[in-house]
């Protein structure tokens, strides 16, 4: 059984009938992050890909400058659920105690304790350095389908949100899952960062509505097309302009709506 599912006793009616039976439900723990002995968020999470949802986190929530300044991190069980304990560079620490926002994520909530509108918008890396990644329109529609194939921990419980790393042609090459859709991300991001992915050589792929979070999170990690099962925001499609990320929603079989840089899905 995949990390991140438990089994229970369910009683199930069929036909009008009830039976006891085994079943399989997605595991989901208060996850907090300590920064250097800091504590700084408690997110609702699946306990597995901790490291990369660690890493991730930090990225794409702008406490990192880069991946070198995260020196270690430490995944310890207490009472209450996990900890995180990550060792990084004094330039993040500082970052950190500037900003002195807790938050209290719940699933699926990305800006939950956020203490002012400026912190809700970060500088993104803007078109010139986003990478511009042409893609075949065959290639949205075969990442998700692969991706769906992928999710264990779905196919078990469906409960899980899902994003993957994929290559241009649509090949699912990386995928992390999690009860919210914002920590799937960041696991990626996180997994991404320690392979080394060249980020000019694919694109990212998610099981959710394209959220101005999501875009902003794919254009920090440097990806250059984000492509969504459900439709983006309005917000989102700004971002993802103004940021030089071409996004894709709807993506339904081969089908999907280019909300942004369409010249890029093989026109």
């Amino acid at each position: 059984m995949p990390a991140g599912v438990r089994p229970v006793e369910v009683t199930a009616w069929r036909g009008g009938r009830a039976q006891r039976q085994g079943d399989t439900v997605a595991d989901e723990v208060p996850v907090a992050l300590v920064f250097n002995g800091i504590s700084h968020a408690v997110m609702m999470a699946s306990p597995a890909d901790l490291e990369d949802f660690a890493l991730g986190f930090a990225l794409t929530e702008g406490l990192l400058a880069s991946p070198a300044e995260l020196y270690g991190v430490d995944v310890h069980e207490v009472p209450d659920g996990l900890e995180l304990q990550l060792e990084v560079a004094s330039a993040c620490e500082w970052r950190l105690k500037e900003r002195r926002r807790t938050l209290a994520g719940r699933t699926g909530c990305g800006l939950c304790g956020t203490d002012s509108l400026a912190e809700v918008r970060r500088a993104l890396p803007g078109a010139a350095k986003v990478p511009v990644v042409r893609l075949p329109p065959q290639a949205p529609g075969r990442a998700q389908r692969e991706l769906r194939r992928a999710q264990a921990v779905q196919q078990l419980t469906g409960a899980s949100h899902a994003a993957a790393w994929c290559a241009v042609d649509g090949a699912v090459l990386i995928v992390r899952e999690d009860v919210g859709r914002h920590n799937a991300l960041d696991k990626l991001v996180g997994a991404m960062l320690r392979a080394g992915v060249d980020a000019a050589q694919g694109f990212i792929c998610i099981t959710s509505r394209a959220s101005f979070e999501m875009v902003q999170k794919a254009a920090v990690a440097g990806a250059g097309a984000l492509a969504a099962v459900s439709a983006p925001t309005a917000l989102a499609v700004q971002t993802a302009r103004d940021g030089g990320l071409a996004l894709a929603g709807f993506v339904r079989g081969n089908d999907f709506v280019a909300y942004t840089f369409p010249e890029r899905f093989g026109l």
